[in-house]
């Protein structure tokens, strides 16, 4: 795992959307978005979110650190289930909308990266939990993402970039938070 690329696009991305989005287009594998970006980006928002929740809560006894797995636990299974349905749904939209060949891997690539301002923000409020009313306003951020990528990376025309960019960021807003609300009840209800 190339932890200095990891970085480096993560950092691309929220400085220099245009110039990522090149960069992603030019990798010859487009298999190792999954490996190589959305795993760790997962895997240190869920480390964030136990080491924030573990200072919140203390180590004092069992149900601290109980309730700091469950914390990470949710994130995973959050981001997890948002990155592959996101895929799935944006897969359905490009076949549909722009009558693109059936292109998971694609879509996945697109998702995952376009999925940076969510795991970043997901690793700030695991840190910093009270600064969550700003990553509300900060997670707007991937609409201008998936703008950029759409062009870059999918090859959508003009015509057609609007409306997936309104579709696929709605997609991308919506499934973490979607996700994590039924994990959480399904959590109360089976405790």
């Amino acid at each position: 795992m190339d932890y200095k690329f990891l970085l480096h696009i993560a950092f691309l991305m929220i400085s220099n959307p245009a110039k990522a989005w090149e960069e992603i287009r030019l990798r010859p594998n487009i298999r190792e978005v999954s490996f190589e970006y959305v795993y760790p980006m997962i895997g240190f928002s869920a480390l964030a979110v136990f080491i924030g929740s573990i200072f919140e809560r203390g180590w004092g006894n069992a149900e601290d650190y109980q309730y700091a797995m469950m914390n990470c636990a949710a994130v995973v299974v959050s981001l997890f289930g948002a990155f592959f349905l996101s895929s799935y749904l944006i897969n359905m939209v490009r076949m549909r909308l722009l009558e693109q060949r059936d292109d998971i891997l694609l879509s996945q690539q697109f998702v995952g990266y376009c999925m940076t301002v969510t795991f970043l923000l997901q690793i700030l409020t695991g840190i910093l939990p009270n600064m969550g009313i700003i990553s509300i306003l900060l997670q707007f951020y991937v609409i201008y993402l998936v703008w950029e990528g759409s062009e870059k990376l999918l090859d959508v025309t003009e015509d057609k970039r609007t409306a997936l960019t309104i579709i696929a960021s709605v997609i991308l807003l919506v499934c973490p938070p979607m996700i994590r609300f039924v994990f959480d009840q399904l959590n109360i209800l089976l405790n």
